[in-house]
């Protein structure tokens, strides 16, 4: 039952989301740009009183649903050193993205370090849970899998501490993307309790 619940809560986070975070940007259209904006300026001082409730509302939702699914992950991935702690990491980066919504980018420069945080953690979780699947035989692809999303998220955050780039919200929704996809697809293994048995 604790896989089910956590597996389900895996697949509906990233699409809760996302899909409160496009709604974000239907309603910042007049002013919201891809190439010059980050997504937290959905909840900035330039956004509606609607964008801002929507943003904040995907993210402290989806936050909450993810930490449930790292429940799941925790359990199913106890008993393996590198899952356990890339099991810990993800959580830390959920609180991360709870923070994030709570504290939106008019409270200041905690926004930043949580931002920070969030995009710094949730690549290095992957790598930790996907090494931790490769040394089972049975969820090898799973683990190559689920490395190679912690890579591609890693890089497309990378630039952004490197370079002065404006098209900040690209780079953020590449590695969103990214952790999405894989959430969705380890949420259905996990659902279907075919994970490690």
């Amino acid at each position: 039952m604790i896989q089910k619940i956590a597996g389900l809560s895996g697949i509906i986070c990233p699409l809760v989301a996302l899909s409160f975070i496009a709604l974000a940007i239907s309603n910042s259209l007049s002013w919201f740009r891809w190439t010059t904006n980050a997504l937290s300026d959905l909840a900035g001082t330039h956004a509606t009183a609607t964008a801002v409730a929507l943003f904040n509302s995907g993210l402290i939702i989806g936050a909450i649903l993810a930490i449930i699914f790292g429940v799941g992950l925790l359990w199913t991935l106890r008993k393996r050193m590198l899952g356990l702690i890339g099991t810990f990491v993800f959580l830390l980066a959920d609180v991360s993205l709870f923070a994030i919504g709570v504290l939106p980018e008019t409270a200041g420069r905690i926004h930043f370090y949580v931002s920070v945080a969030f995009f710094t953690l949730f690549p290095i979780s992957l790598l930790f849970i996907g090494a931790s699947m490769i040394k089972e035989e049975t969820e090898r692809t799973l683990g190559y899998a689920t490395v190679l999303f912690g890579i591609f998220a890693a890089i497309s955050i990378v630039p952004l501490a490197i370079l002065p780039l404006k098209d900040v919200a690209v780079h953020e929704f590449l590695a969103a993307l990214s952790g999405a996809m894989w959430s969705i697809v380890f949420g259905i293994k996990l659902y279907k309790q075919s994970i490690l048995r």
